[in-house]
């Protein structure tokens, strides 16, 4: 997905599924999409990076996946962001980062 503003650029995230023997920074599990994400500084705190958020977890679940993960460290002002958008802290084990999923799907 790709934001734009004025027909340019301004932020961009995608998922992508990692081996388990070649893991990513968020890996939980190799079935488990991890997310990167980038929003140009002066678009930061305008909600760019909240729609991007949205648009990935809708396409994702269209496409039947289950969780996102990601990894974020705990001073980026992006954590809120997560957990507002629902993703929850499954391994906080590093010193300064916590790994994430997102459900995509309710549980019953």
């Amino acid at each position: 997905m790709v934001a734009e503003a004025d027909e340019r650029p301004v932020g961009a995230a995608w998922l992508r599924v990692f081996p388990a023997d070649d893991p990513g920074y968020g890996f939980v599990a190799a079935d488990v999409p991890e997310l990167s994400i980038g929003v140009a500084a002066a678009w930061r705190g305008r909600g760019m990076g909240r729609a991007l958020l949205r648009a990935v977890a809708d396409r994702a679940r269209s496409a039947g996946i289950g969780q996102i993960s990601l990894s974020v460290e705990r001073q980026n002002h992006a954590h809120g962001l997560y957990v507002a958008e629902g993703y929850k802290i499954v391994d906080p084990s590093d010193a300064n980062s916590d790994t994430m999923i997102k459900e995509l799907w309710e549980l019953s």
